[in-house]
């Protein structure tokens, strides 16, 4: 009588493994973020995110058709601007480097993919945060949605096909829909940054995008103890219009995009971010990880707890690696 069930028989041979395959993650579930810094002659590295740079306005389209090629399903683009000021207004400006390059991108790409971009002031403020500062130094969370809506539209115009606004502002989303509306923008969409944490794994990041952030940014950033909070979160972005919504970063919190997929009616994304990058890279260049490995399993982890896209600054490379499994 012992044992009367042998679950290994459903493993023994890859083939088996293969037609039992609870999850899996395609090349078109992913999205890769890139950096565009103006002025830049060649591609910058990134110290803390090897292998990831800053590209040229050349190289970024070089490296996004690439992408594309490999099957990826989208990108979201940031830009880093050459002048900061209190009010971001580079990130508004038309010819400002994000806008540009959302040009060049969209004219090289068309609607082979989906092109993305990052709606938010903190690459562009001289001091870091993601919105205007009062007389006292605290986000000013209306007026920063006045200037959020007026970037709505300049990246509209540009060509991005979809928006993120990350950040967390209250009425983010409810402002970005109703100024894409009246300017007759109604086929762009809304991915929305609903559950972004403030977190220690955004470090590398703001290496990324060169970021003058002093202080923190807990006042509009969720605390990583909340889920309930998270899930209000979400639904309001949902009652603004959110075409998609998001969970950054997405390693660390996989319950919470558990929790997510389970009220959200629209498709659920999540971002591997740049410490969960930097922390894989480190180990596998110390031989203590796997690489490929540990980056498909990590994945695959996201994906099985609900996310239906996911944001990777592997996503051309593990696109390859998938197609030949």
């Amino acid at each position: 009588m012992f044992p009367n069930h042998r679950p290994r028989r459903l493993r023994r041979t890859p083939a088996l493994r293969r037609l039992v395959s609870e999850t899996e993650v395609r090349p078109r579930q992913l999205v890769l973020p890139m950096f565009v810094k103006e002025g830049a002659t060649e591609p910058v590295p990134i110290a803390s995110m090897p292998g990831v740079v800053q590209h040229t306005r050349d190289t970024l389209r070089k490296a996004a058709v690439a992408a594309v090629q490999a099957g990826v399903g989208g990108i979201m683009l940031f830009g880093v601007p050459q002048t900061r000021d209190a009010t971001g207004s580079g990130g508004v400006d038309p010819n400002g480097v994000l806008n540009v390059s959302l040009r060049d991108l969209r004219a090289e790409l068309g609607d082979d993919t989906v092109l993305m971009s990052d709606l938010c002031l903190d690459e562009f403020t001289d001091h870091g945060h993601c919105g205007v500062l009062d007389d006292n130094g605290n986000v000013d969370n209306d007026a920063t949605l006045a200037i959020y809506a007026d970037m709505a539209l300049a990246q509209a115009e540009a060509g991005a096909q979809y928006l993120g606004p990350s950040g967390m502002m209250d009425g983010q989303v409810g402002v970005v829909r109703e100024a894409l509306d009246a300017a007759g923008h109604v086929d762009t969409g809304v991915l929305a940054y609903s559950v972004k944490f403030a977190s220690a794994f955004f470090g590398p990041f703001r290496d990324a995008v060169e970021s003058q952030l002093t202080g923190d940014r807990m006042s509009y950033q969720q605390d990583p103890a909340n889920v309930r909070e998270a899930l209000r979160e979400t639904a309001l972005d949902l009652n603004e219009g959110a075409d998609l919504v998001m969970v950054k970063p997405a390693l660390a919190y996989l319950d919470v995009i558990r929790a997510v997929r389970e009220v959200a009616d629209v498709p659920v994304a999540a971002y591997q971010v740049s410490g969960e990058y930097a922390m894989v890279e480190a180990a596998a260049a110390n031989g203590w990880l796997d690489r490929r490995r540990t980056v498909l399993e990590s994945l695959l982890a996201i994906r099985r707890a609900g996310a239906d896209v996911i944001l990777s600054y592997w996503a051309t490379e593990a696109a390859g690696w998938l197609d030949q499994r």
